[in-house]
């Protein structure tokens, strides 16, 4: 496992890879952590980069990411959703087929390991309103306020 870490305006990540692509990103990471990169993380580390100061807006950098069919298939459907826009869980749900399965596809948002680039943080509630995210609601704010996006304030 590589990983290398990134200061940006929400704080420091540590960005995780294999030799496939990127496995995870994680928040609040330790900025006196020791540090294994490579060709991945390094990439990663250029467009998040590129993204926190507003060149890039579609990641193209590989993934690894291990979870159930259903996860995937909701993180797929998160690829997505462009920048600036934001859908609900409800939308995700009916574009994966499984219009019931709101919570199922909740669950598997909270899931994605990969925040930022797989775009997690664009998925609000129906009513606009904010809603749970691994980095906490305040970056999950500065992320859509970053990408311009609409949303109800807390």
């Amino acid at each position: 496992m590589f990983n290398q870490l990134i200061h940006t305006p929400i704080g420091w990540l540590n960005i995780k890879a294999s030799d496939k692509g990127v496995v995870a990103i994680e928040f609040n990471a330790d900025q006196a952590a020791s540090q294994k990169m490579n060709t991945v993380t390094q990439q990663c580390f250029e467009q998040l980069s590129e993204y926190f100061t507003s060149v890039r807006k579609v990641f193209s950098v590989s993934l690894d990411m291990q979870g159930t069919d259903f996860q995937q298939q909701v993180w797929r459907a998160l690829e997505q959703v462009e920048f600036g826009q934001t859908c609900s869980y409800t939308d995700i749900a009916v574009g994966v087929g499984s219009p019931k399965a709101v919570r199922a596809v909740g669950a598997a948002n909270g899931r994605n390991p990969v925040p930022i680039i797989v775009p997690c943080h664009r998925v609000i509630g129906r009513s606009g309103k904010l809603t749970g995210y691994a980095g906490g609601i305040d970056t999950k704010a500065w992320l859509l306020t970053h990408e311009g996006a609409n949303f109800l304030s807390k």
